[in-house]
C-alpha cells in the first residue's frame, strides 16, 4: 500500500532516490503551450479564427477552473493536426517551436532544471498537455523524461497510422498525474517508499500530486494555490514574476 502524504513526507529517508517533477505550462514556461499551439494553428490558417478562438478560450477557462473534460478538449485540440497529417503537423510544430516556444524559455527555468540534474535527481516533466505538443518542448528544456497525455494512434491493419483524437491510457491530468507517475516509477523498479519527490506546479489542478510529494513547491502559483501553499507552509517560488 502506498503511504499517505504525511507518511510519505515523514518517511523520506536520506538515502532515497531524489525525484524532481516539473509541471510545464506556467511552471517551467511562462505560457500555456497547449493554448499557444491552438492560437498558432489559427495564425497559419488551419482553423477558423473566430470559432477556434472562442472554443479555445472556453476550454482554457474550464482548465483554470478545474472543470475541464480532457477527452473533449483533446478531440478539439487535435482536430487540425489530424486533418493535415503527420508531415505537415511536424513541420508546423517546428515553426511553433522557433516562433513561440524558444523565445519564451527563460534562463531561470533552465537553471532550476540544471540544478536538480546536477545534484543527481531523476528529473521529469509531467503535464496535462499532449505529447505531440510537449515532447519537443521537453527536449528544448533538456529533460528527456516526459509524462504527458499520450494520443491514440490508428495502427490497425489498413489504419491511418496517425492520431485518432482519443487519449491512449490514463491522461496525466489531476488525479491521473499521480497514477501516471506511479506507473513511471514502477517501470524503473521503484515505489513511493524508494523516492523523495519534489514537485513544482502552478495550479490547483495539480493538488493530488502536490499533496503526495515530499516537497511540494507552488511555482508561479495561481491565487488559489498560493493561498493553499501559504496555509500549509509549502514553499512558494515566483520563478518568473518575483513578488516585492
Amino acid at each position: 500500500m502506498n503511504p499517505t502524504p504525511a507518511a510519505s513526507r515523514a518517511g523520506a529517508a536520506g538515502g532515497a532516490q531524489r525525484v524532481t517533477l516539473f509541471d510545464l505550462d506556467h511552471t517551467l514556461l511562462p505560457i500555456d503551450s497547449d493554448h499557444a499551439w491552438g492560437v498558432f494553428t489559427t495564425t497559419i490558417g488551419w482553423t477558423d479564427a473566430q470559432q477556434f478562438a472562442q472554443r479555445n478560450e472556453e476550454f482554457f477557462a474550464q482548465y483554470q477552473a478545474g472543470t475541464l473534460d480532457i477527452h473533449d478538449y483533446v478531440r478539439f485540440a487535435t482536430e487540425a493536426v489530424r486533418r493535415h497529417g503527420p508531415q505537415a503537423a511536424r513541420e508546423a510544430h517546428a515553426r511553433f517551436m522557433e516562433q513561440v516556444v524558444r523565445p519564451a524559455i527563460r534562463e531561470e527555468a533552465l537553471a532550476l532544471v540544471r540544478h536538480h540534474q546536477r545534484q543527481g535527481d531523476l528529473v521529469a516533466i509531467i503535464t496535462a498537455t499532449n505529447a505531440f505538443v510537449t515532447r519537443p518542448i521537453a527536449e528544448a528544456l533538456g529533460v528527456s523524461e516526459l509524462i504527458a497525455v499520450e494520443l491514440e494512434i490508428d495502427d490497425a491493419p489498413g489504419g491511418t497510422g496517425w492520431i485518432t483524437g482519443a487519449i491512449a491510457g490514463v491522461p496525466s491530468a489531476r488525479e491521473g498525474k499521480v497514477l501516471r507517475f506511479e506507473q513511471w516509477l514502477h517501470a524503473r523498479g521503484l515505489d513511493w517508499a524508494d523516492v523523495a519527490v519534489t514537485f513544482y506546479s502552478d495550479s490547483t489542478n495539480d493538488l493530488p500530486l502536490l499533496e503526495r510529494a515530499h516537497e511540494p513547491v507552488a511555482t508561479n502559483p495561481d491565487p488559489r494555490l498560493r493561498a493553499i501553499a501559504q496555509a500549509r507552509g509549502w514553499r512558494i517560488l515566483d520563478l518568473f514574476s518575483p513578488t516585492p
